[in-house]
């Protein structure tokens, strides 16, 4: 289901340096294959799409239909990260972009902001609220601050036994803060599976309930995953994984490229970017190593970060995400004054200008140094997301092997965490505490 055409980089990189990274990225697709790389312990999404059976579909979509029965339109959801991202850049994608939803998702736990948790608490005040927290532990600060602070809400507002029927735990399936508070309350609960890491559990009860609960097709969405995973199973030279990785670190070893643009013609995906900057920024960033994943979203950041990347330092390369089929129609019209001059316009589609204009930057991009790769799917719809989370994940592993990192851990990920707490004065961080503060 998803296309990759590299055809924008061989200007750019010849064939032999080329057939070199082909081959490094199917040495790295055996080892992903065979699960006998670092972080095997973390393969577990290889095979959600066809892990998540009928029974947990259906007892995520009660989920819904009771929340439906007790007048929920808020759900909140509660998770930093990978805990929230995937889901959220699903939503985006999915919703329409200005009509309110009957079940309004909103996000909370992912980041420290007084200010917005006190505005989410204002609208929770004018809706029928329940809450989704999503923690493999439990005490992560900033999902554990939001549910704190939602906890109580709900206790007070509904009482402390309707509360814990608005409320479901997505956690660890033994132990941990948030799995003993779930068997002490009875929260409902779902399992982070052991094998699986925040950033590739967008096919996981952590992204498939949020998306079940605001009306969307996850039965579509993993039938999607299914069928793009048949297709990268299929080793060979032209498997869309092994091209983009092997172009990806082609351009980063042979041609200094650090930083890699995911590039969006569609706002919808603006989201869908901060998700696979997440991926790809903990998967490859770690022992020195790593291109530095960062996004716009065209045509409105060829006004501002445009004229950086046509003529700014060349140490970038762009993958731009084309989707082939609008679901809206919307037509230019004629003008009888014409004082714009966009006559010349009338009776094309709105999506023609976009198409023409995702063409013209190619061009101009290409002219002026920056190679570009374009993953193609044919609609924002459930079952294309699926095939294009599954591709992203799958072609991570493969291009994280083939720049020789474990693409499954994120060990810098702690070093914020622990200044934190000492300087919250967490008990136990006394001699931190007094360490940072001499260097701040």
């Amino acid at each position: 289901m998803i296309k990759l055409d590299i055809k924008g980089c061989s200007s750019f990189v010849n064939g032999a340096d080329y057939k070199e990274y082909v081959n490094k990225a199917l040495e790295a697709y055996d080892t992903l294959a065979s699960e006998q790389g670092a972080g095997n312990d973390f393969l577990g999404w290889k095979t959600l799409p066809i892990d998540i059976d009928e029974q947990m579909i259906a007892s995520m979509e009660a989920v819904r239909d009771d929340w439906k029965g007790r007048g929920v339109n808020l759900v909140i959801a509660i998770g930093i990260g990978g805990s929230y991202l995937g889901a959220k850049c699903a939503i985006e994608a999915l919703s329409h972009s200005f009509v309110e939803p009957a079940t309004k998702v909103v996000f909370a736990g992912n980041n420290l902001s007084e200010d917005y948790l006190a505005e989410l608490m204002d609208l929770a005040q004018q809706r029928n609220v329940a809450v989704v927290v999503i923690s493999k532990s439990g005490p992560t600060t900033e999902p554990a601050v939001a549910f704190r602070i939602f906890k109580a809400y709900l206790e007070e507002r509904y009482g402390k036994a309707e509360a814990a029927q608005r409320i479901v735990a997505i956690t660890d399936k033994e132990r941990g803060a948030l799995k003993t508070l779930s068997n002490q309350e009875g929260y409902r609960t779902y399992i982070v599976p052991d094998n699986v890491g925040g950033r590739f559990s967008v096919l996981t009860p952590v992204g498939l309930l949020p998306i079940v609960l605001a009306g969307f097709d996850i039965r579509a969405m993993l039938k999607g995953a299914a069928e793009e995973r048949e297709e990268l199973l299929k080793k060979s030279e032209t498997n869309a994984a092994v091209q983009y990785a092997a172009m990806r670190n082609c351009l980063h070893s042979r041609m200094d490229k650090a930083i890699e643009i995911l590039v969006t013609f569609n706002p919808k995906l603006t989201y869908v970017a901060e998700w696979w900057k997440q991926l790809y920024g903990e998967s490859e960033g770690k022992d020195g190593k790593g291109i530095f994943p960062a996004s716009v979203t065209n045509t409105a950041d060829l006004h501002s970060m445009g004229q950086f990347i046509q003529e700014g330092s060349r140490l970038m390369f762009e993958t731009v995400i084309n989707v082939e089929n609008a679901a809206r129609n919307v037509v230019i019209g004629s003008d009888e004054q014409n004082l714009d001059c966009l006559n010349f316009l009338a009776g094309q589609h709105v999506e023609h200008c976009n198409a023409m204009a995702r063409l013209g930057v190619k061009v101009a991009h290409i002219d002026g140094g920056v190679p570009q790769m374009e993953i193609g799917m044919t609609k924002i719809d459930e079952a294309n997301l699926g095939a294009l989370f599954y591709f992203f994940e799958f072609a991570c592993g493969v291009s994280a092997y083939t720049l020789g990192v474990n693409p499954f851990n994120q060990p810098g990920v702690e070093a914020y965490k622990k200044n934190m707490f000492a300087l919250l004065r967490k008990p136990g961080y006394e001699k931190q505490t007094e360490e940072i503060l001499k260097r701040i």
